[in-house]
C-alpha cells in the first residue's frame, strides 16, 4: 500500500481515579493518536509515551516530533510498503519504540481492514476471549488498598497487581494477601529499588506471589539475575525488554523467568510477537502489560493477548477501570473476569467521532509532497498542516 498522509490527533482523558506508581501520580493522559491514510484506506494507532520521560525515555511531545521530521518521511520515501517492513525501514533511527509502534499499527490497521483479516487472526490468537488482571496503584493508606482491591474482586478480575515501591511494599502486600488468602496477586516495583534491598525483597516470598515485576532499573539486568538467585519469588522483567534481543539476552542471563510484554515499549505487535515466540520457545510465560490505553490500544493488545504462550492475565482491564467514556463505539467489558477478542477486520473497533471531537486538543496533518530528492529526504519533504491548539481543550475540526 501507498502511505499518502498521516494525522497525528492529540486528546486529554481523565482518570477515573488518581493512579499512583513509584514514577509518581497521574489523573489524566496526554494521548497521541495516530491514523494512516493509505491507498488501500485508513487505520489507527496509539503512542503510549506519558507526558514525561519517567517510565521510559520517550514522551508524548517527543514522539510527535520525532514522527514527524524522522520517521514519517523515511516510510512517505518508499511509495509502496507493508506494514511488516516498517520495523526495518525505521531501524536506522535509534530508539523511539513507541514512535515506532504507534505509526506500525496504524499502518497494519489499514492493511488488515483492507483485506478484512483481524489482529486476533494475524497475530496467530487461540482464543475468543482473555483473562484479565487489574493494576492497583499506590494508596493513601492500607484500609484504602483494601477497599480498591475488594471492589476489583467483585467486578471478578481473576489476578490483583499491586504497585510496590520501598515504604510501601510488604505490609500493604501482607494486608492484601490476609484478606485475599487465594486471589492470584502479584507486585510491580517500577525499576524502585536495588539490589542492596534484595534481602527486604525475599520478605514477599511469604506471601505467595506470581511475581515480581522490575524491581531494579532498566539496565541493571545482572542485578536482576543476581535477585533471581537469591528470592523464591519469581523475576519478571518489563522495562528492561525492550527489544528482542534484550529479551534474548535475559533469558541466557537468568534475569527473570517470566516476561512482561507492552507492544509499545518495543517498537510494535510484529516485534512483540516475535519476543512471544522467542519465550515460547524457551519455556518463559508472557503476559500482557498496559499503559492505561484507550479502546484503540486495548484492542490490539487483548487480540495478541489471545496467543498461546500469554497464558497469565495480562493488565488488559475493562475500559471503565480507566476511563469513563471510551473514543471507541465498542467499549470493552469485563464478563466473569474476560474480555472478548475483537474479531472484526483490522484492529476490530470503531473510532467514536463525536467523542473523539470532544477531547481533542490539536491535530497535526502530515502529507507527502513532491519532491526532486532521493532517498534520505529531510523533513522539508513533507508538508504539516496544524489544526485546533493544544493545551486548552480546544476543538480541532474534523478531518
Amino acid at each position: 500500500m501507498r502511505l499518502e498522509a498521516v494525522e497525528l490527533r492529540r486528546i486529554r482523558l481523565q482518570l477515573v481515579s488518581p493512579f499512583e506508581t513509584s514514577f509518581g501520580v497521574q489523573t489524566e493522559r496526554d494521548i497521541l493518536l495516530v491514523k494512516a491514510i493509505t491507498g488501500e484506506g485508513e487505520g489507527w494507532g496509539e503512542c503510549v509515551a506519558t507526558e514525561e520521560p519517567t517510565y521510559s525515555p520517550e514522551y508524548v511531545d517527543g514522539a510527535q516530533h520525532v514522527l514527524i521530521d524522522h520517521l514519517l518521511p523515511r516510510l512517505f520515501d518508499r511509495g509502496e510498503l507493508t506494514a511488516a517492513g516498517v520495523f526495518g525501514l525505521l531501524r536506522p533511527v535509534h530508539g523511539h519504540q513507541m514512535a515506532k509502534a504507534a505509526i506500525e499499527c496504524a499502518l497494519l490497521d489499514a492493511e488488515l481492514r483492507s483485506r478484512n483479516e483481524s489482529f486476533a487472526h494475524h497475530l496467530g490468537a487461540v482464543r475468543e476471549a482473555v483473562d484479565c488482571g487489574v493494576s492497583v496503584g499506590i494508596h493513601p493508606s492500607v484500609p484504602e488498598l483494601l477497599e480498591a482491591v475488594a471492589g476489583y474482586v467483585e467486578a471478578g478480575y481473576r489476578r490483583i497487581k499491586l504497585k510496590i515501591k520501598p515504604g510501601w511494599d510488604v505490609e500493604p502486600v501482607r494486608a492484601v494477601r490476609e484478606r485475599f488468602p487465594t486471589i492470584p496477586l502479584q507486585v510491580d516495583a517500577n525499576t524502585a529499588y536495588s539490589l542492596a534491598e534484595a534481602k527486604h525483597l525475599g520478605e514477599l516470598d511469604a506471601f505467595g506471589l506470581l511475581l515480581i515485576e522490575q524491581p531494579f532499573p532498566e539496565d541493571q539486568m545482572l542485578a536482576h539475575a543476581k535477585l533471581a538467585r537469591q528470592i523464591r519469588t519469581p523475576v519478571c522483567l518489563d522495562e528492561s525488554i525492550h527489544s528482542l534481543q534484550a529479551a534474548a539476552d535475559a533469558i541466557e542471563l537468568g534475569a527473570c523467568s517470566i516476561i512482561n510484554i507492552k507492544p509499545g515499549r518495543v517498537g510494535g505487535y510484529l516485534e512483540a510477537r516475535r519476543i512471544h515466540d522467542l519465550c515460547a520457545e524457551h519455556s518463559i510465560p508472557v503476559w500482557m502489560g498496559g499503559m492505561l490505553e484507550t479502546g484503540i490500544g486495548r484492542a490490539g493488545n487483548v487480540a495478541m493477548a489471545a496467543m498461546a504462550n500469554f497464558t497469565l492475565p495480562g493488565d488488559t482491564s475493562a475500559s471503565d477501570r480507566y476511563y469513563h467514556q471510551d473514543i471507541v463505539t465498542e467499549p470493552f467489558v469485563l464478563h466473569d473476569g474476560r474480555l472478548k477478542v475483537p474479531s472484526g477486520p483490522g484492529l476490530g473497533v470503531t473510532v467514536d467521532e463525536n467523542r473523539l471531537r470532544e477531547v481533542t486538543t490539536a491535530v497535526e496533518m502530515v502529507r507527502q509532497r513532491a519532491s526532486p530528492s532521493g532517498p534520505g529526504r529531510r523533513p522539508a519533504d513533507h508538508e504539516v498542516t496544524h489544526r485546533g491548539r493544544a493545551g486548552g481543550g480546544s476543538e480541532a475540526p474534523d478531518t
